[in-house]
């Protein structure tokens, strides 16, 4: 089990290295100068020259790449070109919003999606199968971001049930922010949930024609028995793959749904960096969100040795 997390642990430290480099460099070749924008078309050469000088971008690209990183490793991610506050602070501020909704989120599209998947499994080609297989083919179908203009017009318009879009804060409350964060989640969970549960059915069937199932079958263990007993914990390694990607994306790709409903969160925060060119920013937040990424990989990883020993003992 050591020898597999310390290997796990070393390919995904790589990664992060690979990514932190990638990452840079990319936005090191994108067109257009900084300085530049802020200062406005009548800018003078001399007050961008100062400007670059300030704000840290002259001097050659890998010198600055490991200065970057270095700040990076100890906590600092330099000063925002458009909002003049460390990166920090605002990520900081964002990310108590779009943490919270992603596991909102994820935490519904479970919900729904293990008990409907695993109804799918157990009654194959029954009218409840096709049911579920017909509405989880139009959760996938269906925009996210369709979905969510169709929740504000029914449950904020109609029924005033919740408000229509923004976050009041936590200091507000815990109730009342979770109530502003429900609609968001609802439209993020409802697609992945339909994603989840087919997987889940197609990974439990699976489960469920191999030999020590049938053997278990054979043995006198009801079809509901061996699924509860043998199949479900062995279908889970492709569901849990399918979670983790989902978390990730949840965290990092709610830029559309964090503008339908007004909510200041990383998403929005990287959105507003790439239209007013504040890279120290984008480079900030995409590296935390890589990060996120390889950290939720990693216990991933960690969760197969669980649920299969044979990831333990092999060499």
């Amino acid at each position: 089990m050591s020898v597999y997390l310390a290997r796990r642990f070393v390919s995904l430290t790589l990664s992060l290295i690979v990514a932190s480099f990638v990452v840079f460099f990319l936005l090191e070749i994108v067109p257009g100068d900084p300085a530049s924008f802020m200062l406005g078309l009548n800018a003078t050469p001399e007050a961008a020259a100062n400007l670059r000088q300030a704000l840290g971008l002259e001097g050659p690209p890998i010198e600055r790449y490991f200065v970057w990183v270095l700040g990076l490793l100890q906590g600092e991610f330099g000063i925002s070109y458009a909002y003049k506050v460390p990166v920090a602070d605002l990520v900081a501020d964002r990310l108590w919003v779009s943490l919270p909704l992603a596991i909102y989120a994820l935490t519904l599209s479970t919900l729904i999606a293990f008990p409907v998947g695993i109804i799918a499994a157990a009654k194959r080609n029954s009218p409840a199968d096709l049911g579920i297989m017909g509405a989880t083919q139009l959760g996938v179908a269906v925009p996210n971001f369709w979905f969510a203009m169709l929740l504000v017009l029914f449950f904020a318009v109609t029924l005033r049930w919740f408000s229509a879009g923004g976050f009041p804060g936590w200091d507000e409350g815990f109730w009342i922010s979770m109530k502003a964060l429900t609609l968001p989640a609802i439209a993020l969970a409802l697609p992945q949930a339909s994603i989840l549960a087919r997987v889940m059915r197609s990974s439990l069937l699976d489960t469920l024609s191999e030999d020590y199932v049938r053997s278990a079958r054979a043995k006198g263990l009801s079809r509901r028995q061996a699924l509860w007993r043998h199949a479900l914990r062995n279908a889970l390694i492709p569901v849990l793959t399918i979670i983790g990607l989902q978390f990730s994306f949840l965290l990092a790709g709610a830029i559309i749904i964090e503008n339908v409903f007004f909510l200041p969160g990383l998403g929005r925060l990287v959105f507003q960096a790439i239209t007013s060119r504040d890279l120290i920013v984008v480079k900030s937040v995409v590296m935390i969100l890589v990060f996120a990424v390889i950290l939720v990989t990693f216990i991933v990883d960690i969760t197969y040795a669980i649920a299969d020993p044979r990831l333990r003992r092999a060499r």
